[in-house]
């Protein structure tokens, strides 16, 4: 990444010097097509071609353009032609002696990108047809024209594009007629877009190739009369397309289109909607105004839960919530990144609850998205929801658990402060105020302040500008007729961030009616949580609880805390609670402690064994066994670890038997059980699912389960390389592929780690998705004496893949190679060493070692509280 950085002051003094009129964009992609290069002859390239005309401020002054390209043909600045050797080195182009009207011209040759950033290349094995599509956030449009690559700089893009007659090509705007036939080409065409909307580079999108496309329409009336008319797209590769499921798509994204409508009084901006589900994609999804773009993981290849489909939806309402926040609305910088990743996320769960079928979002929300939030806010690197971002790679390394997740639940609790009403008033001011502009905090607040009569200001520095989060416990003191005299809310602070925050919480007190009986909430109140102590005066004399769930209803953001009743109600009882959503609350809470070495693993693990089982949502479900399986990798004492592997591996076993035929609960138990199975008749069992000789009743083992089975095997040394070729015969796709290449990584042998390790580490020739399935299949839980030489190594070589890596592959190996299964003193000692004798290392490298370092120490506490127990 060397040379690729841009400051915050760096982007601060272009863009108060310039102003930014039009894009145009003409590229050549013909070259995705056919033979490449020969081998050591470079890159695949494109040519690029970018008109950009734009005003400064201050004439004879300097600048420069943002382009990452193999090489230059040619630069022309207001007529005037200069040297591509002497202007350009590699990131940037030099600009002098501008004018107060500036027209530059570029003709670059751009690379195909591996790694998902830029324009992604994919060839289908299954059908040898290329792939294209652009991923740029926070910076890589210019990677595939030249930019002046900041958010602040908007403008009208148009863009065109010549490739292969037979592709599909879109981008944000709409197509401008029909595509055009290239003299002397047969094969190839021209499409030519309409002019956008002034937007944001980071947001602009290509996406070709031989897609298949599912086409409908959204029409909204309007209370005057205006007919809205969107036409909608949903696209994915032709392999994918028996597996479709445009339809359901399609219903989400009128439910979200006819919510937003409603609540943000602001017609959708960008005229079309498509949707393209992508190969090889590095994140969920992307926002892009017209060209949203999703992993394609996200269309199923075989059977998977409501959750999985509840996930989708989110996502696609999600995107569709930055239309308006983040890409009607744009942030100045990425310090404001949260001004719309917090509030997409939000708006992707409130929208779920009243849009969709998907009524128990909340739940999800609580269970799922908020444990990201709690662990990125107690690792080193918190930061403020609004963070100080220096530079690029800053930026990259902020699309974390706080700005999404905790932000979000910030805004939820801004709801529950402000008052729902007021909330959305100030979002539709704020559109309307600021709309196709850019923004700070600031503004938002000051929206929010006009319509909820609440002090912002105040709000903000304590929820916003503080990093940490608070914990609340219960205090309850009894009469003699078992009555409540008091109970009081005591909430703590982590002593690297002391913010005592305002919280709006519920305090719900539950009981169960009857011996056997269920556990459920027989009173309620609100409360304004102020410091370190607050009295619940509401609740005076009511009956004694058996469990004081603080934060019920999910309002605020903090760490749930018990009393001494509670958590023995919680051991006894949990399957017991009849709401989804105060079971989520304490399944998280459970773990939250465990986290912290306050409650042993071996007891979060029988509470897993006794009341998982009884789990009635899915999404819940799935959560407290990725709970359970990372306590017993690293949170387990090492002298119990593999006797809790075995009770907990027999307890999915028989949950799975346990479950009703079909379900999605027992697909999930299922897939559970193959990650824990270790012993003879657990790997037999397994064998017995993939040739047919073993029976679950109502189990469906399709492609996606079968490799499942199969990578737990391979782990296991019980399944070898022709096994896995054979598989591959019968499932040669690009999921195939990828299953293929982690199961071949993951098998327990020392040449197999030293091929993985060297596929990864000493060669850059795997894909993005290769290279992430590799490093998956490469640390197995059950190989850690065999990963143990790999330790030192790792501290070794890091540095090196940080310079000469893309960011994002060098984040998956900084990241997915750290010795985390070498939990003992020796590693976390090698850690600092490290730290210590590189403190001028790129500050995100040191970041990423950091919070490994965190994570480590933290295992290590944890497994301490479990020696110790009782």
């Amino acid at each position: 990444m060397p040379g690729e950085n841009l400051t915050r002051e760096e982007a601060r003094l272009r863009a108060r010097l310039l102003g930014v009129d039009a894009y145009e964009v003409a590229l050549d992609l013909r070259s995705a097509v056919g033979a490449g290069p020969a081998a050591g002859a470079g890159p695949r390239t494109f040519r690029s071609v970018t008109t950009i005309r734009f005003r400064c401020a201050e004439p004879g002054t300097a600048t420069f353009a943002d382009l990452v390209a193999p090489s230059v043909t040619s630069v022309t600045l207001n007529g005037r032609e200069l040297d591509p050797k002497a202007v350009f080195d590699g990131a940037r182009i030099a600009l002098e002696d501008l004018a107060a009207e500036n027209v530059l011209v570029v003709d670059a040759q751009c690379a195909y990108s591996r790694t998902g950033e830029g324009m992604h290349r994919f060839a289908d094995p299954e059908d040898g047809e290329v792939y294209l599509y652009t991923q740029y956030e926070p910076a890589d449009a210019r990677r595939v024209f030249a930019t002046f690559e900041q958010p602040d700089l908007k403008a009208p893009f148009t863009f065109s594009v010549t490739a292969p007659a037979a592709w599909t090509v879109l981008s944000n705007g709409e197509q401008d007629g029909e595509a055009e036939p290239v003299a002397g080409d047969a094969a190839s065409a021209t499409w030519r877009f309409v002019p956008t909307r002034p937007i944001s580079t980071y947001i602009t999108a290509v996406v070709a190739g031989p897609y298949h496309v599912v086409r409908d329409h959204y029409t909204r009336t309007s209370a005057d009369g205006t007919v809205l008319e969107i036409p909608l797209g949903a696209l994915c590769r032709k392999g994918l397309a028996r597996h479709f499921d445009a339809d359901d798509v399609f219903a989400v994204t009128k439910q979200g289109l006819d919510f937003f409508h409603d609540h943000f009084d602001y017609p959708y901006p960008f005229g079309k909607y498509d949707q393209a589900f992508v190969p090889e994609y590095n994140i969920g999804a992307m926002e892009n105004p017209g060209c949203v773009t999703f992993r394609e993981e996200f269309v199923f290849r075989g059977k998977v839960t409501q959750a999985a489909y509840e996930r989708r939806a989110n996502v696609i309402l999600h995107e569709m919530a930055h239309m308006w926040f983040g890409d009607l609305v744009t942030m100045e910088w990425w310090d404001d990144l949260w001004l719309k990743e917090s509030f997409a996320d939000f708006m992707g769960s409130f929208s779920l609850v009243e849009a969709t079928r998907f009524t128990n979002g909340w739940v999800t929300f609580a269970n799922n998205r908020k444990a990201w939030a709690y662990r990125a806010d107690q690792l080193p690197s918190t930061h403020p929801v609004t963070a100080d971002i220096h530079d690029l790679e800053d930026a990259k390394l902020n699309f974390d658990g706080i700005t999404y997740a905790k932000g979000a639940s910030v805004l939820k609790q801004l709801v529950a402060y402000a008052g729902r009403d007021a909330f959305l008033e100030g979002a539709r001011r704020y559109f309307k105020r600021h709309a196709y502009g850019n923004t700070r905090l600031t503004d938002l607040l000051e929206v929010l302040q006009e319509t909820s009569g609440r002090d912002m200001a105040a709000w903000s520095r304590s929820w916003l500008q503080t990093a940490g989060v608070n914990s609340l416990t219960p205090l309850a003191t009894y009469d003699a007729a078992d009555r409540i005299t008091e109970l009081a809310i005591l909430q703590e602070a982590p002593a690297g961030h002391p913010e005592l925050r305002p919280h709006r919480v519920a305090v719900g007190l539950y009981r169960r009616r009857e011996a056997g009986g269920a556990l459920e909430r027989y009173a309620r109140a609100e409360v304004d949580v102020a410091g370190p102590r607050t009295v619940v005066t509401e609740l005076a004399g009511a009956e004694r609880p058996e469990l004081i769930l603080v934060n019920d209803d999910d309002l605020t953001y903090c760490k749930i805390r018990f009393d001494e009743g509670s958590l023995a109600t919680l051991r006894a009882h949990l399957g017991d609670l009849t709401d989804p959503l105060a079971r989520a609350l304490c399944w998280s809470a459970l773990w939250n402690l465990t986290r912290d070495g306050l409650m042993p693993t071996r007891d979060y693990l029988e509470l897993v064994q006794r009341f998982a089982g009884a789990e009635t949502d899915i999404g819940v479900l799935q959560m407290v066994q990725a709970w359970a399986s990372g306590a017993l990798v690293h949170y387990a004492a090492p002298a119990r670890r593999e006797q809790a592997g075995r009770e907990l591996a027999q307890s999915a076993l028989r949950e799975l038997r346990l479950a009703e035929p079909g379900s999605g609960h027992q697909l999930t138990w299922a897939r559970f059980f193959a990650e824990l199975a270790e012993t003879e008749p657990d790997l037999q069992l397994l064998h017995g699912l993939l040739d047919g000789s073993g029976k679950v009743d109502g189990l469906d083992v399709d492609q996606e389960l079968r490799w499942t089975l199969l990578c737990a095997l391979a782990a296991r040394g019980a399944a070898d390389e022709a096994t896995l070729a054979a598989e591959l015969a019968r499932d040669d796709t690009a999921s195939g592929r990828r299953h293929h290449v982690r199961c071949l990584a993951s098998r327990p042998s020392a040449e197999v780690k030293a091929e993985a390790w060297a596929s990864v580490v000493d060669s850059d020739t795997l894909s993005n998705a290769l290279a992430e399935a590799t490093i998956a299949g490469f640390a197995q839980p059950s190989q850690r004496e065999l990963l143990a030489p790999f330790a030192p190594r790792y501290f070794e070589v890091i540095e090196r893949i940080w310079s000469e890596r893309s960011i994002e592959i060098a984040m998956a190996v900084v990241r997915g190679l750290y010795p985390a299964l070498q939990d003992d003193r020796e590693t976390l000692e090698a850690t600092d060493a490290w730290l210590r004798a590189h403190e001028d290392a790129p500050p995100a490298l040191r970041r990423l070692v950091l919070e490994a370092r965190d994570d480590l120490a933290r295992a290590l506490r944890a497994q301490e509280c479990d020696a110790t127990a009782g």
